[in-house]
């Protein structure tokens, strides 16, 4: 019987394996699912803690794992080209935005049911994937994603700084109020999204830096989609990507930005192409793009 754990494991540094390990069920457990689900990884110098990540997704949790490396400087590409994944590679840094569209549209041309956009710093547990996607599988949410905030107490003890454990409580509640929302975290980077989203979001409009993520949320929430979350455990290190307090800073105010961009465009004062719906030349571009 396996053991029941009391708190989650912290082994940030795992061996290379192949990807098969975690694509393909255990014998005991056959696959009984229907749908397809593909993991995207936004990647920047994750060579460390690429392998620790994947190490946590259940056996069989995912059809496909694929890695957009956005110009890292470390063997990130070699890494997941040797651990069998699925690898794009941008040239040159588009930004996390930028990686996240490069991500999604691949995701679509390959027929995925269900995304799994997870960060491959090993900040986030992988193991939480089934139960998320289940969520999405039974009906109830179109969008899952992973509250690193179950408690004041055990974020500060994972490593969050104090800094961002009020920034983050603040820009949530303030997110939830201006968006009819009750989640969590607004700003997770473990993310589950049904493919009707992803086919309804004109997600290329967004920002490449990091607010992408709001923007994206906000629009879920204009055309009409179901949000919820799930606890995942976090855990903060020196390998764990974080920005900075500077750009913390600017990602607030973006983040602000857009909570008015949203209640202006609903309220008709400005019509902004961010809440407008996809139009035929964009989706057909968006097919080519890939």
């Amino acid at each position: 019987m396996p053991t029941l754990l009391s708190e989650p494991p912290l082994n940030p540094v795992h061996e290379i394996f192949h990807v098969e390990r975690i694509i393909e069920a255990e014998p005991e457990t056959p696959r009984t699912r229907q749908h397809k689900i593909i993991a995207v990884m936004p990647a920047f110098n994750a060579e460390r803690t690429l392998a620790a990540t994947l190490a946590d997704f259940p056996p069989g949790s995912v059809d496909e794992v694929l890695l957009v490396d956005d110009g890292s400087t470390d063997r990130t590409v070699q890494v997941a080209r040797e651990m069998g994944l699925t690898v794009i590679v941008h040239p040159s840094n588009k930004g996390y935005g930028g990686n996240q569209k490069t991500c999604y549209r691949y995701a679509l041309e390959r027929g995925a049911d269900v995304v799994v956009m997870i960060h491959p710093d090993y900040q986030y547990d992988a193991r939480v994937i089934p139960h998320a996607v289940g969520m999405i599988e039974l009906g109830i949410c179109d969008v899952v994603l992973g509250s690193r905030i179950r408690s004041r107490q055990e974020a500060l003890k994972c490593g969050m700084p104090w800094w961002k454990y009020v920034s983050n409580r603040f820009l949530t509640a303030l997110e939830n109020i201006a968006l009819g929302q009750n989640l969590g975290d607004f700003h997770s980077g473990f993310r589950v999204y049904r493919r009707s989203v992803l086919e309804t979001i004109p997600f290329e409009r967004n920002s490449d830096d990091f607010v992408f993520d709001t923007q994206f949320l906000a629009q879920t929430v204009h055309f009409g989609f179901r949000l919820g979350d799930i606890p995942v455990p976090v855990r903060y290190f020196d390998e764990a990507s974080s920005i900075n307090f500077k750009r913390s800073t600017m990602y607030g105010i973006r983040t602000l930005n857009t909570m008015m961009r949203f209640w202006l465009h609903r309220c008709w004062l400005w019509r902004t192409r961010l809440f407008k719906p996809l139009t035929d030349v964009e989706r057909a571009e968006r097919k080519n793009v890939v």
